[in-house]
């Protein structure tokens, strides 16, 4: 799959002229950024690796001929937030991306409390800090788009993912709501909420998974959905596992998705 000359020039013509993109280093981020460079984006690229970052922006610059900036961040700490807002004032963006983000598994009584919070800041708090703060900025525009980074585990509780879970159905809440609210505005929001995904979310989150989507799968439909759609499903296996899910009643998704949760990870039910 790829882009036509027609959807290029629609992104670069709606979104431009830069696209910030939280979680860029790796994942579904970096997928994003280098598919905005490739539609003549510049990008302002964040991720707590810095060294990672300047190797991607160089790519981006050789290869699209965009412009980059990096800002080295952790989503966790407000302060470095702040520091990013503070990075984009002498740019024009018209593009945010949040797709910085990580998972934690098992029952959340045994978690560790710290790293919950970290996930919370980082999943929900820093992206409602840049949503809203980016929103006023597109909105006074009268033009620009937002893709916050939901996904299927969000659609109902998750055990032995409950935590992660429930961030993600916040995410997802409130992309749908920005969605119609940002529309009289110009700003297109959009939620994405892709299925199992190859990135290093799910050994930081102690997970195994078996059939998983590669970034390349996601892309591309997340940013044709842009404008388009309140949500989408990217990928055929995220459409499949929604779809087979979607005659049940909510308590029964939420057995399933324990039966599930369970497989993928090495913490059973006690």
């Amino acid at each position: 799959m790829g882009f036509s000359r027609a959807e290029k020039r629609r992104i670069k013509m709606k979104y431009g002229a830069w696209a910030l993109v939280t979680g860029a280093s790796s994942g579904i981020g970096k997928e994003l950024a280098g598919r905005l460079a490739e539609c003549g984006l510049n990008l302002l690229l964040t991720a707590r690796r810095g060294s990672v970052l300047q190797e991607l922006a160089a790519d981006m610059r050789s290869r699209y001929g965009v412009e980059t900036m990096v800002v080295e961040a952790d989503l966790s700490s407000h302060t470095d937030v702040l520091t990013i807002i503070d990075a984009s004032k002498s740019l024009d963006i018209g593009l945010v991306v949040a797709a910085a983000g990580f998972g934690t598994s098992g029952l959340f009584f045994q978690s560790a409390l710290e790293q919950e919070v970290n996930m919370l800041q980082v999943n929900c708090h820093a992206l409602m800090v840049l949503t809203h703060h980016f929103s006023r900025i597109l909105a006074d525009k009268g033009q620009g788009g937002i893709i916050l980074l939901s996904s299927i585990v969000g659609f109902q509780g998750v055990p032995f993912s409950a935590h992660y879970a429930a961030t993600k159905a916040y995410v997802q809440s409130l992309a749908e709501a920005l969605s119609l609210e940002m529309r009289p505005y110009g700003v297109d929001v959009l939620a994405a909420a892709p299925g199992p995904v190859q990135s290093g979310f799910a050994d930081r989150a102690g997970m195994q998974m078996g059939a998983a989507l590669k970034t390349s799968d996601v892309g591309i439909p997340i940013l044709k959905a842009l404008g388009r759609k309140s949500t989408v499903l990217p990928g055929f296996l995220t459409k499949f596992l929604v779809g087979s899910l979607r005659t049940l009643p909510r308590w029964g998704k939420v057995r399933v998705m324990s039966m599930v949760m369970g497989g993928m990870t090495k913490h059973q039910r006690m």
